[in-house]
């Protein structure tokens, strides 16, 4: 068997979409499961979409994912240049060669006959389909247009009778009547190819097994398959993806302004997390186990379990996963990666280890961090009616009465520490013979001013220090008491 290559081929268009990252990590990983390569080709064919920055975006995502490649236009390989605008004399001799087998054809026709056409076609209600009109013409014909510089595209000349099979190892096999089948352009009028028919002739002259890409593009495989049959070239082995839709009836899409890796990064989401999660959608892996290290995804995956259906973009579940990675960071590093969300709120010199001890199994995602924690700097604006609680049993009687013993009990504690603090709170409850919640609940309130926060009463007490602590507490009972009356 041939060694596995696979490749990336993106075009630098903009940002990089979940489903352009989950071609990436697909094809990166059939490759890597059978010890392969996998190459990054950049198609910059289509000059007029192009976007500046767009290639740092490529190479810096791959880089933060760990989608390292073996061969790229950044590191070079054998079977350079990788950026196409960069091989464009390949793509025209070997459109020649089509001509030359009669599989390929000049064709002179101006803007506006075909405008005619598609307008024909589009009164009629049947699909648009060039007439081949130029195939018939003869040599002398097609050596006068080219003499005088008549402007001209190079078409895929495609039989109409009969049908073209080809096999998807998704999707299974596919039969495609001829007469469906237009005969696409191959060489622009600009010189440059098209995205169909230089992919074609990249991935073979690439050396390209396995080609990934999105289930859109499986009603022109069947043209690619003639390409290839009209040169003798072996057919790469295709596997179609599923669409990622975001509902029942919408595809995620970058041109809906759908989130794209770069969004879900800023939004504090984990890049592993991130990995992990599009690696699931359209995948199901063996067992019960979902998350996966890049190094496990490996090891795991098999290309023939991805699904034919449609896969839903959860935010829900991106959202457990991202908790679930969060979790099992270290203190250190979450606290490392929560910092710049820290100083976004907190000004003052606390322990954001304390900090960090509350909220790692809390948050879901970085970007939650603040309003978890913002109270830490200064005590909110906040409502008295946040200390009637059903559940704790607490109104505003009860809670006058909690702070009002608590306060002496707090100014008399010299080893400000969470255990004395934790006792003077379990004291209070021993002595007023009441459940904890109509202690607690009325201290974490004062100590917040929020109806949920990182941390309980004396977690919060401990990182805030005495001194603030007392003054939260003095503000609280007041306005309980102005409340009160």
């Amino acid at each position: 068997m041939n060694k596995v290559r696979t490749r990336f081929a993106p075009s630098p268009t903009g940002y990089m979409h979940v489903g352009n990252l989950r071609t990436a990590l697909y094809a990166y990983l059939i490759a890597k499961h059978e010890h392969g390569d996998f190459i990054l080709r950049i198609e910059d064919t289509d000059q007029e979409r192009f976007v500046e920055g767009a290639l740092d975006i490529i190479y810096d995502t791959l880089k933060l994912t760990g989608l390292k490649h073996d061969e790229g236009p950044d590191i070079g390989g054998p079977v350079g240049p990788y950026v196409q605008s960069e091989r464009t004399d390949i793509y025209l001799k070997y459109a020649k060669d089509l001509i030359a087998k009669g599989e390929a054809y000049y064709c002179f026709c101006s803007k506006e006959r075909l405008d005619k056409l598609r307008e024909g076609a589009e009164n009629s209600k049947k699909t648009y389909k060039y007439d081949k009109h130029c195939l018939n013409l003869s040599k002398e014909e097609i050596e006068k247009n080219l003499h005088d510089g008549i402007p001209y595209i190079i078409r895929q000349n495609n039989p109409e009778t009969g049908t073209t099979v080809f096999h998807d190892d998704i999707y299974g096999d596919i039969t495609v009547d001829n007469s469906e089948l237009d005969d696409m352009i191959l060489i622009k009028s600009d010189g440059f190819p098209t995205y169909n028919f230089a992919n074609v002739v990249d991935d073979h002259l690439m050396g390209i097994t396995h080609v990934v890409r999105g289930s859109e593009y499986l009603s022109s495989a069947p043209k690619y398959n003639r390409l290839y049959e009209a040169f003798g070239w072996n057919v790469p082995t295709y596997v179609h993806c599923p669409p990622i839709m975001k509902d029942a009836h919408h595809k995620l899409s970058k041109r809906n302004g759908d989130a794209s890796f770069e969004d879900l990064i800023k939004k504090g989401y984990l890049k592993d997390a991130v990995l992990n999660y599009i690696a699931l959608l359209g995948w199901n892996p063996r067992g019960e186990n979902e998350i996966f290290s890049l190094d496990g995804l490996v090891d795991a995956f098999d290309y023939k379990s991805i699904n034919k259906s449609p896969a839903m973009f959860d935010d829900v579940k991106l959202k457990w996963m991202n908790g679930e990675y969060i979790k099992k960071m270290s203190k250190e590093d979450f606290t490392q990666i929560a910092m710049p969300y820290y100083k976004k709120v907190i000004s003052k010199d606390l322990d954001f280890t304390k900090i960090s001890e509350l909220l790692q199994p809390r948050v879901e995602i970085l970007s939650e961090i603040p309003d978890f924690i913002d109270f830490f700097e200064s005590l909110p604006e906040y409502s008295e009616d946040l200390y009637v609680h059903k559940k704790m049993k607490t109104n505003f009687e009860n809670s006058i009465k909690t702070l009002e013993k608590i306060i002496p009990m707090f100014e008399s504690i010299e080893n400000w520490n969470i255990e004395n603090i934790e006792k003077a709170c379990m004291d209070l409850v021993k002595e007023l013979g009441v459940k904890n919640g109509i202690v607690f609940w009325p201290i974490r309130t004062a100590l917040s001013g929020k109806k949920f926060s990182a941390g309980g009463a004396y977690e919060i007490a401990d990182i805030i220090g005495k001194e603030e602590s007392l003054k939260r507490l003095h503000i609280g009972l007041e306005k309980l008491k102005n409340a009160a009356n």
